[in-house]
């Protein structure tokens, strides 16, 4: 099976390249989907000889489903562009697609650990909020797993072509997953690590976003 690395971006000059560069040996595919950057993230994609497209200008949800539709490999694997995730864990994150074990993988924060869950209010909010969404998956759907929301996932492309995808932001990988669970899917995970990013800061903000991850998941849950 093959496999497309996606990595969504937008403003990314200073990580894309390394980024880039660790994640082509696992690839038989690389594509970039931009966010319209105003600096030199597509440049340097282009001269590193991967393919770039352009989302729609809505959000990292909308470049998910635009990746989705360009990728022509059998398996996706999302992968942040700011250094937060590591590169090596993309064999072991496909291996049960590969092996026909599993349809959607997520990379478990819960198992792996993050450097970004802990330290100031707002990241002990994010956690709670993400704890309580999760339990209400997993009794949802007889589950036990340890992380819904990590960006950093491969799912069968059929599998998420079928998904009809609607989230515009961040809670694109929770409405992924749910959506998946929902339609009888396999959803499973292995331990992988967040890292703090490498440059510049988050763009969630919770007290702006807080309100839609409770809405997908009240939505999504029926």
């Amino acid at each position: 099976m093959t496999v497309t690395v996606i990595i969504p971006t937008k403003n990314e000059e200073r990580s894309i390249k390394k980024i880039i560069n660790r994640c082509k040996k696992h690839a038989d595919e690389m594509l970039i989907v931009d966010g319209h950057s105003k600096d030199n993230t597509r440049k340097i994609a282009e001269e590193l000889s991967v393919r770039v497209v352009l989302d729609h200008g809505k959000g990292k949800g909308d470049g998910l489903r635009v990746g989705i539709q360009e990728a022509k490999g059998d398996i996706i694997v999302f992968i942040d562009a700011d250094g937060s995730h590591d590169p090596e864990d993309i064999p072991q994150l496909v291996k049960p697609i590969q092996d026909g074990k599993a349809d959607l993988v997520v990379g478990s924060r819960g198992k792996g650990g993050s450097d970004e869950l802990h330290g100031d209010v707002e990241k002990l909010l994010r956690m709670i909020g993400s704890d309580i969404i999760l339990i209400g998956i997993n009794k949802r759907w007889k589950v036990h797993l340890t992380d819904s929301q990590n960006g950093f996932r491969a799912i069968r492309t059929d599998v998420a072509r079928q998904l009809d995808l609607k989230e515009n932001i961040t809670t694109i990988e929770q409405e992924m997953t749910m959506k998946c669970l929902k339609k009888g899917f396999r959803v499973d995970e292995i331990p992988t690590h967040e890292y703090k990013r490498e440059y510049g800061d988050s763009v969630i903000k919770l007290k702006k976003v807080w309100f839609r991850y409770i809405w997908s998941f009240l939505k999504n849950l029926i």
